[in-house]
């Protein structure tokens, strides 16, 4: 359960079905947590690329290509969050891992 909880959409599987276990409830609401922030980015990201593209065509299309680094980066966090869940720890992102805790 602990996978799926770092599967984006996924997490609310765990989050529904797993009620009584505590500890796979904090990465399910983690997960989705980590979802609207990568999704906020993201649309951020598309607003900002959309602008630079209508002023400067081959600087909009390089930061198009960025996106690409971007959700490495974001697959690697999300294979080191469920690692860490899967050995029974917890990743705390600064800031992020917060909003988890008050859900």
């Amino acid at each position: 359960m602990i996978v799926l909880s770092y599967l984006w959409l996924l997490a609310l599987v765990p989050l529904l079905v797993e009620r009584h276990d505590p500890e796979v409830q904090w990465h399910a609401k983690h997960g989705l947590v980590l979802m609207i922030a990568e999704l906020i980015l993201l649309f951020g990201y598309i607003v900002m690329t959309s602008i630079v593209s209508l002023r400067a065509m081959g600087v909009g299309c390089a930061l198009a290509i960025l996106v690409v680094f971007g959700w490495v980066g974001v697959l690697a966090l999300h294979v080191l969050a469920i690692l860490k869940g899967v050995n029974g720890g917890r990743l705390i992102i600064p800031g992020l891992s917060d909003y988890a805790n008050r859900l």
